[in-house]
C-alpha cells in the first residue's frame, strides 16, 4: 500500500538541524533535473514543479495559489506532493503538501543563514506574521536558542496575534527602526513594491528573503542588492522567474556577477567579515521539494 503522510505523522519524526544537514547533503547528488509551469487568473496562480534527482527520485509538487482564498475561511495556498522512485518510476508515497512546504521553505533559508549569518546574532526581525512567518520563527529558534525575535506586519493586529503564540516575542510598529536593530531580517511578504530599502541596512547583518515568487514580486529595493553580498537557493529557478533578482537584472542595478553563489556551491556560502552585509534570496524549486519529500519518507519508514 502506497502510504500516505499526513502533517502530523510527518512532522512528529523530523527536527531542524537534521533537515538542513539533508538538504545539504542533497546538493551533493547530480544537478537536479527541474521543470515549472505557471499559469494565473488575476492574482490566482497554478503552480506546477516537477524534479528528477538521480539517485533520489523525482517529485512532482501541485499549488494553487489564491490569494482571495482567507475571505472566503479557506487557505491561501493549497496542493499535492508525489514521490516517486528513482529505479522504477512507480510512486512511493504521497506526502502532506503543506508538510514539505513548512520544513523545505524555512529550512531552504535555515540553511543559508548557518551559513552566511554571525554566529553570535541575537536580534532576529521576521517580517510577515503569516503562515511562513510562523515557520520561521520555529525554525531559526532552533538554529539560534539564544535569539530574541520580532515581528513587523502591515496589519498590526496579525502580528500581535503572531508575537501571543510565541512568549517572548515583541512587535515592531516601525520598520525601518526594526531593520536597523536586527542582526538577521528575514521577510516573507507578497510585496510587490520593495518594503524595505537598502539604507537601513548596518555592518554584519544577514537578510534573508522568501516572499517573491511571481515576476512582478520584490521585498527589498535596488540599493539593498547593491549593498550586499548575494547568494540565492537556484540560479535556475530565481535568474528569469522571480522579481526580487530578475527586475534589478533587466534595469542593470546588479549583474549576473554579483549572484555569488547556489547551494550547488554551497562551500561559497561563507561571510569575509564581521561587517559583510548578506543576502539570500530564497527562491524554492521542485529539487527542494524531491530533497525535502524523500527526507520525510526516510524518517517515516525508520519510525515504522
Amino acid at each position: 500500500m502506497i502510504p500516505i503522510i499526513s502533517f502530523e505523522e510527518g512532522e512528529k519524526h523530523l527536527n531542524w538541524p537534521e533537515f538542513i544537514q539533508g538538504l545539504a547533503a542533497g546538493h551533493d547528488l547530480p544537478k537536479a533535473q527541474i521543470a515549472d509551469t505557471f499559469l494565473y487568473r488575476d492574482q490566482d496562480t497554478l503552480l506546477t514543479r516537477s524534479a528528477w534527482i538521480d539517485g533520489l527520485g523525482m517529485a512532482v509538487k501541485t499549488a494553487s495559489i489564491f490569494p482571495g482564498n482567507p475571505a472566503r475561511g479557506l487557505g491561501m495556498v493549497n496542493g499535492g506532493v508525489s514521490l516517486f522512485s528513482d529505479t522504477d518510476g512507480t510512486l512511493e508515497a504521497l506526502v502532506d503538501f503543506h508538510l514539505v512546504t513548512k520544513w523545505k521553505t524555512a529550512g531552504d533559508s535555515l540553511l543559508a543563514a548557518t551559513r552566511l549569518a554571525r554566529p553570535d546574532s541575537r536580534n532576529i526581525l521576521i517580517v510577515g506574521a503569516g503562515t511562513v512567518g510562523r515557520s520561521l520563527r520555529q525554525a531559526y529558534g532552533a538554529a539560534f536558542p539564544q535569539a530574541r525575535f520580532t515581528v513587523w506586519n502591515r496589519t498590526l493586529a496579525n502580528a500581535e496575534k503572531m508575537a501571543a503564540d510565541f512568549p517572548g516575542m515583541r512587535v515592531a510598529e516601525d520598520l525601518e527602526t526594526a531593520v536597523r536593530g536586527a542582526d538577521i531580517v528575514t521577510s516573507a511578504t507578497m510585496s510587490t513594491q520593495p518594503a524595505i530599502k537598502g539604507e537601513w541596512l548596518q555592518p554584519g547583518q544577514h537578510i534573508d528573503l522568501i516572499g517573491a515568487y511571481r515576476p512582478d514580486m520584490r521585498e527589498v529595493d535596488d540599493t539593498t542588492l547593491q549593498r550586499a553580498s548575494v547568494f540565492v537557493d537556484s540560479l535556475d529557478t530565481t535568474i528569469g522567474h522571480i522579481g526580487e533578482i530578475e527586475i534589478p537584472l533587466q534595469s542593470g542595478a546588479i549583474t549576473r556577477g554579483d549572484l555569488l553563489a547556489d547551494y550547488y556551491d554551497l562551500p561559497a556560502f561563507r561571510r569575509q567579515s564581521d561587517d559583510e552585509i548578506t543576502l539570500f534570496k530564497n527562491g524554492g524549486g521542485a529539487h527542494l521539494d524531491l530533497m525535502t519529500s524523500r527526507f520525510v519518507l526516510d524518517k517515516w519508514r525508520a519510525a515504522q
